[in-house]
């Protein structure tokens, strides 16, 4: 089940929030600021402990990594770092897929039941949300997710138009 909402991420009681996040993982703007806001200071701890994997950078783009969720509803937090769009030809979709991917990869891997994504990449990393928007669903409605339930929390019409026609066009159902 796949569905669409425009709410706050961080209000949801699921098994995992996404988090937008910038390399560091030390919070920034955007999703990834209200999530280190209303997860507390203990997920900034969290992502301190996390190992660098080159100078400033604890999660390359296109990965993704676990932590609690802390003052959260949701239990975990997955934290994944989009592509900066650049005009689409600098391997922008592949990377974003492989967000998608990592991200169902660690769900799958804990057997999380419930997981909620914003758009990632839409906001100030500038991917046109029409384009994300397959991406995204491309990679969350393969069959192999198919038992998980998956909450879209895309804020702004725009970008609901845009998953509501990438589903359309993916023949993918989704509700709301």
């Amino acid at each position: 089940m796949i569905r669409l909402l425009d709410t706050d991420i961080t209000d949801l009681r699921v098994d995992a929030i996404v988090n937008a996040a910038n390399e560091s993982l030390l919070g920034g703007g955007g999703v990834d600021g209200a999530i280190h806001r209303g997860a507390g200071p203990g997920l900034l701890n969290a992502c301190r402990a996390l190992p660098l994997v080159s100078p400033g950078v604890r999660c390359p783009t296109g990965e993704a990594r676990l932590t609690e969720a802390f003052a959260l509803p949701a239990r975990f937090i997955i934290h994944t770092v989009g592509p900066v769009w650049e005009g689409g030809d600098e391997g922008e979709p592949a990377l974003l897929a492989a967000c998608y991917r990592n991200v169902l990869a660690i769900a799958e891997a804990k057997s999380l039941d419930s997981i909620a994504f914003p758009a990632i990449s839409c906001g100030v990393f500038g991917y046109p949300p029409e384009q994300a928007a397959l991406v995204a669903l491309g990679e969350i409605g393969k069959p192999a997710h198919a038992r998980l339930k998956v909450t879209l929390c895309c804020r702004g019409e725009r970008i609901r138009q845009s998953y509501r026609a990438a589903a359309d066009r993916l023949d993918i159902d989704l509700q709301g």
